[in-house]
């Protein structure tokens, strides 16, 4: 790319980025919240160091969505980037998935964290998911290339549906610990918590409970008086004050923890896939093939038990994704305090 025309591209991403920020602003204020800001801590090399012979204007442009787990993703894939000797334009905080989708493949952003369903059930318009992970991935790569984007190999975390019991009635329900586990227990101990949107679902409860050999509705299966249909968000603190033994949980939220939820194993493997994965433009990894090194090298890390204790530091301890980012890369290793 010649010099005018990534310059181009800068202005153009720079102009975007302004735009994205003010209306992230409006819209969260709306509702009462902070926006995050595109600050990120000062940061020096660690096993991240800068790239040989990069280019004094190298440049990136990173998108993330504009929850929290995203956030601190998007500000750890800007400290990583710095780190490598970009001039990061750091368009985190975009309001909804189809915005950040639209930004990639209109060249206006070069790198995002995305999910492997979301992609492939949202983005490619697939009717179901795919539970196998690997599956997932390659179906979702391979897909992805006629869109000019490049899927990195994904990271173990994968923020999908479970069910989860408060770790105190783990004994008193015959310590169980997998959905198949919840077929043995009586009638009566069979009971459940979970948001309209699942409860309605074409791949949600009732063909979950099916696939575990229980009945939605029947007397000897899942009668509807044990199903508890709450709002978004109360589900956690309503499993974990006892109305129901089970309760629909993300994966990679942090109120597992800290409300101390037990997760049941999927251990027929029902729920999709949602692995996350570094994406970046193909034209951004033809100019800086070592990203993908950079890259690499972070997503081992990033498990479900890592994302629940850094989210919980922002949704329950109150702290900025980029702080909470930072911190979680100096103690890697990846980048140090300069």
């Amino acid at each position: 790319m010649s010099t005018t025309a990534r310059s181009s591209r800068r202005l153009r991403r720079a102009s975007l980025a302004a735009l994205v920020a003010a209306s992230s602003t409006a819209l969260l204020a709306g509702c009462g919240l902070q926006p995050a800001t595109a600050f990120v801590p000062a940061v020096a090399p660690g096993s991240i160091e800068e790239i040989e012979g990069l280019p004094d204007d190298a440049s990136l442009t990173i998108t993330t969505k504009n929850f929290t787990e995203q956030l601190i993703l998007g500000k750890i894939a800007v400290l990583a980037a710095k780190a490598a000797g970009f001039d990061v334009t750091d368009m985190t905080n975009v309001p909804g998935s189809v915005a950040v989708r639209q930004l990639m493949l209109d060249g206006d952003a070069d790198m995002t964290y995305e999910y492997t369903g979301t992609a492939w059930l949202t983005y490619l318009g697939e009717a179901a998911g795919i539970p196998d992970q690997e599956e997932q991935y390659v179906a979702v790569r391979d897909a992805d290339v006629a869109n000019g984007l490049v899927w990195l190999p994904p990271a173990p975390l994968n923020n999908t549906y479970a069910m989860a019991v408060r770790s105190e009635a783990v004994p008193e329900l015959g310590d169980v610990d997998s959905l198949s586990d919840i077929a043995a227990l009586p009638v009566e101990q069979r009971t459940f918590c979970v948001e309209a949107e699942f409860n309605s679902r074409a791949d949600g409860f009732a063909p979950m409970l099916e696939r575990y050999g229980l009945e939605l509705g029947a007397a000897d299966g899942v009668p509807t008086s044990n199903v508890s249909i709450l709002d978004t968000g109360t589900v956690y603190e309503a499993t974990d004050r006892g109305r129901c033994n089970f309760g629909e949980v993300f994966t990679t939220d942090g109120r597992i923890d800290s409300l101390d939820l037990t997760v049941l194993d999927d251990d027929q493997g029902f729920f999709p896939a949602y692995n996350v994965a570094p994406v970046f433009s193909a034209e951004a990894l033809e100019e800086t093939p070592e990203l993908a090194d950079v890259f690499d090298a972070i997503s081992p890390s990033l498990t479900d038990e890592e994302l629940r204790t850094l989210n919980r530091r922002v949704d329950v301890e109150g702290e900025e994704p980029a702080d909470v980012a930072f911190d979680w890369m100096v103690e890697k290793g990846f980048v140090t305090r300069p």
